[in-house]
């Protein structure tokens, strides 16, 4: 599904990363750890197209990825993305409302009725039935974390990009939401690409877990050389669907 081919990505005279190939085939749930300022983020960013390489080869079915963020790929940031002026519902709906309400991002009549049953739907599936009518400011962090995650399915990606996404989340609900992601990963199929610094998050949620780290150094410059994938190792070897 995606082919990353000599990719270098830097900022000036800083690199951020360097010499990175990968392949990721589709279905695949591959989390990405490594020290902090390694690259991961941008590597991420790249793949949401909110970021450019500097060089190399990237492309998504055989075709050079779009170089903006688009339908087909999702994302979850790790401070909550929803918006407090809308209810859960209205935020859950925002995706389908810009993706096919028009110049003014409004759906109408029937289009509206779909799109409300889709969103509702959606919050079911990950146990905010209940507060639909509710502002955002009334849920806990957990609850709009769930909400995050909503929007970024709601336009059903083929790409989820998680970008430490349980990072800021108390332990018990971090495994509530562990669970949700590995759930909601089965029913869709889709291809998971999330940074975690959690090594143990990292093999428990991860088909494939990609380590990145700087291999070359120079004390002189320290930033002169960027970080690459140094291991590519199993996480969970469990079928993409169940039994």
């Amino acid at each position: 599904m995606i082919v990353v081919e000599g990719l270098w990505k830097s900022y000036g005279d800083r690199s951020v990363l360097e010499r990175l190939n990968l392949t990721i085939r589709e279905g695949e749930f591959v989390t990405l750890v490594g020290a902090s300022g390694c690259g991961k983020t941008t590597f991420l960013r790249i793949l949401l197209g909110d970021e450019r390489p500097t060089k190399g080869r990237l492309t998504l079915d055989g075709r050079p990825l779009r170089p903006e963020p688009g339908p087909d790929r999702g994302v979850v940031f790790q401070r909550y993305s929803v918006f407090p002026h809308l209810t859960v519902l209205q935020n859950a709906m925002l995706g389908l409302e810009f993706q096919s309400g028009g110049p003014l991002g409004r759906l109408r009549g029937r289009a509206w009725q779909e799109a409300r049953a889709r969103a509702s739907a959606l919050l079911a599936e990950v146990g905010l039935a209940h507060v639909a009518d509710a502002w955002p400011s009334a849920l806990s962090g957990g609850m709009q974390q769930r909400l995050a995650l909503a929007q970024a399915l709601v336009l059903e990606p083929r790409l989820l990009l998680l970008d430490e996404p349980f990072g800021a989340l108390d332990p018990g609900i971090r495994i509530d939401m562990h669970q949700l992601i590995s759930k909601l990963w089965h029913a869709t199929g889709m291809t998971v690409v999330m940074v975690t610094h959690d090594l143990g998050e990292a093999f428990k949620l991860g088909t494939r877990v990609l380590t990145f780290d700087k291999v070359r150094h120079d004390r002189q410059a320290p930033e002169r050389y960027g970080a690459t994938i140094t291991y590519d190792l199993r996480g969970r070897a469990r079928p993409l669907l169940p039994a």
